[in-house]
């Protein structure tokens, strides 16, 4: 199992609004997870190469990963209430994890400091972070190298 399965798996099994987890808010959390573990670990939770495009950061793996494992999580095609498809992801498995402390710990920041915030507020924090405002639409987003530069940034002002 990788690394981020576990995280995932962490993060639906932590989450106090699970039914909240959207496709979009599971995984900017993810992205968040990774930020906040670059600025404070130097190096990201997970291997995902990020892309910011015009949604914010955002790709595929998180939700390809989740599809994939079938025994893990049940994935079920709504109409939602726009009239547009939306996915309902359910955490269905409860095999044992494992996953670092310092992971863990950049989640439960994350977890607890967005699991409040309705859609509008946790995407404008989204859209706040150093990456995003420091970096054009359509790019490759280092984080390990975006985290030094906000410390840097942050010790210039």
């Amino acid at each position: 199992m990788t690394d981020l399965l576990n995280l995932i798996i962490y993060i639906f099994r932590n989450y106090p609004k699970v039914d909240e987890l959207s496709k979009p808010r599971l995984v900017k959390l993810v992205y968040l997870i990774d930020w906040k573990h670059s600025i404070v670990n130097g190096r990201q939770a997970t291997s995902i190469q990020w892309y910011f495009n015009h949604y914010g950061p955002y790709v595929d793996t998180v939700i390809d990963l989740v599809k994939k494992n079938p025994e893990i999580f049940n994935v079920e095609t709504r109409i939602n209430a726009y009239g547009g498809v939306s996915d309902k992801i359910k955490l269905i498995s409860q095999q044992q994890i494992t996953i670092e402390d310092s992971i863990k710990s950049s989640a439960d920041f994350i977890i607890s400091n967005t699991s409040q915030m309705n859609w509008t507020d946790f995407i404008n924090l989204v859209y706040s972070t150093y990456p995003i405002k420091s970096n054009s639409k359509y790019t490759n987003l280092n984080l390990v190298e975006e985290a030094k530069k906000f410390e840097e940034y942050k010790h210039n002002r």
